[in-house]
C-alpha cells in the first residue's frame, strides 16, 4: 500500500494556502501552520481564509495547527510560505524535522539586512538541510480555479528538484525544474521591483509604450545583478524572470503591481501599506537592493528610482523624466 507523502505548509497566506489545497488534491497529508493561533481556530472552525484568501473552502483533509514543532515533525516536505521579513524569525524556531526532510522555500524576497537568499536564511539557521525553491508565473487565486500554470524548482541536487516536481506537478501546475537556484530566487524577488514601476506607470497613464519598455530595460537589470552574484543569465529569459516579472507587472491581482498604481495616483508608502492584509514583497526587496548596488555600484536605475519615490518622496513624474533624460546607450541585455 502506498504511503501519503506528509507535507507541512508553513503560512497561511494565499500562496500558502493554494498550495495547501493543491497538495490535499495529490493525495498528501497536509498540515497548514499559522502564526497566530487564533486565526488558526477560525481557519478551523470556518474553514474559509478569509483575511488572505477568502471564497475558497479549505478542504477537511487539511490539518491546521498554530504549534510549530506539530507542524514540521516527521515531514516528508516542509514548504516554507513566510513572506522574507518574517522568513528567518519562523526557519530559526522550527526544531523538530526528519533529516530526509525536503525545505521547499516559495517566498520571492530578499532579507533586507544581510541581502541573503531565502534558501541561504534555512541553512544558516537549519544546516545543510534538503532545500529546493519553487517560483514562476503563478498568481494564487489562478491556481486555485485551476487555470493552467507553469512553475519551475530549483535545487542544487537534480534528483531533490526532481521529487520537488514530482510532488506538485497535476493537470494545471506544470513544473518544470532547474540546477539555477541563486537564478530563480533573484528572479522572483527582483521581478517585484520591476513591478511597482509598472504600477507607477499604470498610476501616472503613461500607456503601453512606456510599460513595454519598462519590462525591457527592468529584465536588463535583473540580468546585471544577478550575473554579478553568479546566476545564469538564461535563467531571467524563462518563468521565475521574464515569466514572473510578466505576469506580476499586468495581473490586476499582484500586489506589487497595485502598490505602484496607488503611488503613482499619488499615495504615500505609508497609506498604501496600511490599506493591505498581504505583504508586498517588492517594498522591502527594493529597500536591500538599493543597499546593495550603492555599495557595489551596480548600475540599475530603475530600481534605484523605485526606491526614490517609495522610501524617499520623490515624484513619480520626476522619477520618469529622470530616467528618460539619462544618456544614450547601447542596448545590452547581457553584459
Amino acid at each position: 500500500m502506498r504511503m501519503k507523502k506528509k507535507v507541512s505548509v508553513i503560512g497561511d497566506g494565499g500562496w500558502g494556502t493554494t498550495l495547501a489545497m493543491l497538495l490535499v488534491e495529490k493525495d498528501c497529508n497536509v498540515t497548514l501552520w499559522s502564526y497566530d493561533c487564533n486565526y488558526a481556530e477560525v481557519l478551523e472552525n470556518t474553514r474559509e481564509n478569509k483575511k488572505y484568501f477568502p471564497g475558497f473552502k479549505i478542504p477537511e483533509e487539511i490539518r491546521i495547527t498554530s504549534d510549530l514543532d506539530s507542524a514540521t515533525v516527521d515531514k516528508d516536505f516542509i514548504v516554507l510560505a513566510v513572506p522574507s521579513k518574517f522568513f528567518r524569525s519562523v526557519v530559526k524556531n522550527i526544531k523538530k524535522f526528519s533529516n530526509e526532510a525536503i525545505f521547499i522555500s516559495v517566498a520571492k524576497g530578499i532579507e533586507i539586512d544581510t541581502f541573503k537568499r531565502m534558501s541561504e536564511v534555512i541553512n544558516e539557521e537549519l544546516g545543510e538541510v534538503n532545500i529546493a525553491v519553487l517560483s514562476g508565473p503563478s498568481i494564487a487565486y489562478e491556481v486555485a480555479v485551476k487555470k493552467p500554470t507553469s512553475v519551475v524548482v530549483a535545487a542544487y541536487r537534480e534528483e531533490i528538484a526532481g521529487k520537488v516536481q514530482e510532488l506538485f506537478f497535476t493537470s494545471y501546475f506544470r513544473v518544470y525544474t532547474s540546477e539555477d537556484v541563486v537564478g530563480v530566487e533573484l528572479g522572483g524577488a527582483l521581478k517585484n521591483i520591476i513591478a511597482i514601476a509598472a504600477g507607477i506607470c499604470d498610476g501616472l497613464g503613461l500607456g503601453t509604450n512606456s510599460k513595454s519598455a519598462l519590462l525591457s530595460r527592468g529584465l536588463a537589470e535583473l540580468i546585471r545583478l544577478g550575473k554579478f552574484l553568479g546566476a545564469e543569465p538564461q535563467t531571467f529569459f524563462g518563468l521565475s524572470g521574464m515569466g514572473d516579472m510578466i505576469t506580476t507587472c499586468f495581473s490586476c491581482r499582484s500586489r506589487n503591481r497595485w502598490v505602484g498604481e496607488e503611488i503613482g495616483k499619488g499615495k504615500k508608502l505609508d497609506e498604501v501599506l496600511g490599506r493591505m492584509e498581504m505583504v508586498a514583497e517588492g517594498v522591502y526587496t527594493v529597500k536591500a537592493v538599493n543597499n546593495f548596488i550603492k555599495l557595489y555600484n551596480i548600475d540599475m536605475p530603475i530600481a534605484h528610482k523605485v526606491y526614490e519615490v517609495l522610501y524617499e518622496n520623490k515624484s513619480p513624474d520626476i522619477a520618469v523624466r529622470e530616467l528618460m533624460a539619462r544618456g544614450p546607450k547601447s542596448e545590452k541585455l547581457i553584459n
